[in-house]
């Protein structure tokens, strides 16, 4: 399937009982499920398991092309959510499976295609652009806070105060929910966040500033250590 949305469109929850590569052609996605979210960047793509609930905003004008994987095939795929780089083979089968009718022939060209789709998925390396979320509701608003905006500049102890945690608790949950520390969360979204920006064609300088650094160099000097 292809489909054009404009950029701030968004999905409700929903799910498939097939599994779902998400491939974003051009423009970035974010997609969120109960366990994460995970930023798609153009030239990448999203695995989701099927029955998996999600929903996706569109941060930008996203050209989206679909392949939906039935159950039985999509056993072969990990049964986790990720985001893959799309490599050129892959996305050539995507597109020539656009030109097949949608009940193909599984014996000719379209099956063929499908399987390759399969194969490469299956084999293809997790790109680093997962954030955990929690399942405690203040944590989870927190996460959500920053995800909308993640140049806020509220420290732990502001973020405490405002859900009525002890700065102790809120860093204990957070790492017990999330595996990473308030701190390592952050600096991970905002490194996605930039990256996906950047990959998009801004300036080093005002993406810095967007995702809450005060100088390119800053920026690039996270994005390095990461």
């Amino acid at each position: 399937m292809a489909k054009d949305y404009p950029a701030g469109a968004s999905t409700q929850a929903h799910f498939h009982p097939r599994g779902q590569l998400l491939h974003a052609v051009d423009g970035v996605m974010l997609a969120k499920t109960a366990q994460g979210a995970w930023i798609v960047p153009p030239r990448h793509a999203l695995w989701i398991p099927p029955n998996t609930v999600h929903c996706v905003d569109m941060r930008a004008a996203v050209s989206l092309r679909t392949a939906y994987i039935r159950i039985e095939e999509a056993a072969a795929i990990p049964a986790q959510c990720k985001v893959i780089a799309v490599p050129v083979l892959l996305r050539e089968a995507i597109l020539a499976l656009l030109e097949e009718p949608v009940l193909y022939d599984e014996a000719g060209r379209g099956g063929a295609l499908a399987t390759l789709v399969i194969h490469e998925v299956a084999r293809a390396a997790k790109a680093e652009f997962e954030l955990p979320l929690p399942t405690d509701r203040r944590l989870a608003a927190l996460c959500e806070a920053l995800i909308d905006n993640c140049a806020l500049p509220l420290d732990i102890d502001d973020w405490a105060t405002r859900f009525g945690l002890s700065r102790r608790t809120l860093t204990r949950r957070f790492r017990a929910e999330t595996g990473l520390s308030f701190a390592e969360w952050r600096r991970r979204l905002r490194a996605i966040s930039a990256a996906a920006l950047l990959t998009e064609g801004a300036k080093a300088e005002s993406t810095a500033h967007r995702v809450g650094y005060r100088s390119a160099s800053a920026l690039i000097a996270m994005m390095r250590r990461r």
